[in-house]
């Protein structure tokens, strides 16, 4: 047997996971490509079958995979206090700039010039959010069942109205029922002492994660209480990245709660999608411009940070409760037929927010037919927007054919549509 590393240092934990958290752009797939050249090739601090099993484990917890995977780095490097410090270095540098962003909205959004280049910006969010669904299909419907699952998930959400909550559950549990435990037993594994009581971590960290908003609840701040329970709720059902549920935020946002309208939740994504670290900060921007409607700067701090507790704090909870059992999860077929199955629905989900995008960028007037149980939007043809139509068939061509990035793409199209505001 190799000679074990050395655990790095905590101003080298600091140092690594800094510069992992400010170069994080481009989605899960490229950070966790990051985090494997930084973290497997450039340093022996794990090694390759380490980083695959606890990638796996990440893929089967709800909430962003990437910023779990450097928890999980980090805590099992120097632990917990180097778990704290990866998962919060990944998060922090994206959440500085959607604060700047929100403030910038906030004020200028209105401008009719603003306006016009957030047109381009959302054409170029449908033709992202088809290429995540294009990805995931591929790699998620690997034969008929998956397919049916897919397609069952997208007429139940789109259709019928159903939770997406619901729509998980159901998936998970017909996975888990069809496949087959035949895993052998789970391997001996080291881990940290401090979190060898499960009940234990998860008395603290459920403590600290809701305890807050419990005194939110009490203490009369309403709008703040709404937010970090709506968002505490969002991160146990958060399975298949942000597009997954933000058919299922933006229906509670904009229909339940009336905190934003849909011109701002479309938005809302794209501004996210140019900042570094997981695109679950979205529910940040989300709570910021709504505290800012409500109650100007103060309130919108109050509100982000009251999303980021709500939305961050349950992924060290999962980390450091399933951390110690990597083995023993990552040897439980089930366990992933549930993921699979899960993973599956989540390409139908996705399929709805890529139409429903579509339609409310495309469309000035959708009105809403229903037959029976059956409600479908049928957009009326005459509104149809040929500005939006042929920006986002120039945002298809720079994102399909010439390969180019998300962040540069919606630089041009936001420019784009700026032009033709004096056009």
């Amino acid at each position: 047997m190799p000679a074990p590393q050395p655990s790095p240092s905590m101003r080298e934990i600091i140092r690594v996971f800094g510069r992992i958290g400010l170069l994080s752009f481009g989605g899960p797939a490229a950070q966790i490509s990051l985090m494997h050249q930084e973290l497997v090739e450039q340093r022996p601090w794990l090694d390759e079958q380490t980083f695959l099993r606890a990638l796996s484990l990440c893929t089967l917890l709800p909430g962003p995979e990437a910023m779990q995977l450097a928890t999980y780095a980090g805590w099992r490097l120097r632990g917990v206090p180097g778990g704290l410090i990866a998962g919060g270095l990944f998060v922090l540098p994206g959440a500085l700039i959607i604060a700047v962003l929100v403030a910038l909205y906030a004020s200028y959004g209105s401008v009719p010039l603003v306006q016009s280049a957030f047109l381009g910006v959302k054409a170029t969010v449908i033709v992202i959010v088809l290429q995540a669904l294009r990805t995931l299909s591929r790699k998620a419907l690997t034969d008929g069942r998956h397919r049916l699952v897919a397609g069952l998930a997208f007429l139940a959400i789109f259709a019928l109205n159903l939770p997406f909550p619901l729509i998980v559950l159901t998936a998970a549990l017909w996975g888990y029922a069809l496949s087959r435990d035949t895993a052998p037993g789970p391997q001996p594994v080291n881990t940290p002492r401090a979190l060898a009581t499960p009940v234990r971590t998860a008395a603290i960290w459920l403590t600290l994660w809701l305890g807050p908003l419990g005194l939110l609840q009490v203490s009369g701040h309403a709008l703040l209480a709404d937010l970090g329970w709506f968002f505490a709720r969002l991160a146990v059902v958060t399975f298949g990245g942000a597009y997954a549920v933000l058919a299922y935020m933006t229906q509670t946002v904009v229909d339940s709660y009336h905190w934003l309208n849909t011109d701002q939740m479309i938005d809302a994504l794209g501004l996210a999608e140019t900042t570094p670290g997981p695109l679950i900060l979205v529910t940040q921007f989300v709570a910021m411009l709504t505290g800012q409607i409500a109650g100007g700067a103060p309130l919108a701090i109050a509100a982000g940070a009251v999303a980021l507790w709500a939305t961050f704090v349950p992924c060290f909870l999962w980390i450091f409760l399933a951390g110690p059992h990597l083995e023993m999860i990552a040897n439980r077929p089930r366990l992933a037929g549930a993921m699979h199955a899960i993973t599956a629905a989540v390409v139908g989900v996705i399929l709805n927010l890529s139409v429903w995008f579509a339609l409310n960028v495309l469309f000035e007037h959708l009105p809403v037919k229903s037959w029976g149980p059956l409600s479908v939007p049928v957009p009326d043809v005459a509104t149809l927007n040929p500005e939006a139509l042929a920006l986002t068939a120039a945002a298809a061509i720079l994102i399909f054919r010439q390969k180019l990035g998300f962040a540069p793409t919606l630089a041009i199209m936001g420019l784009s549509g700026a032009g033709l505001h004096f056009i």
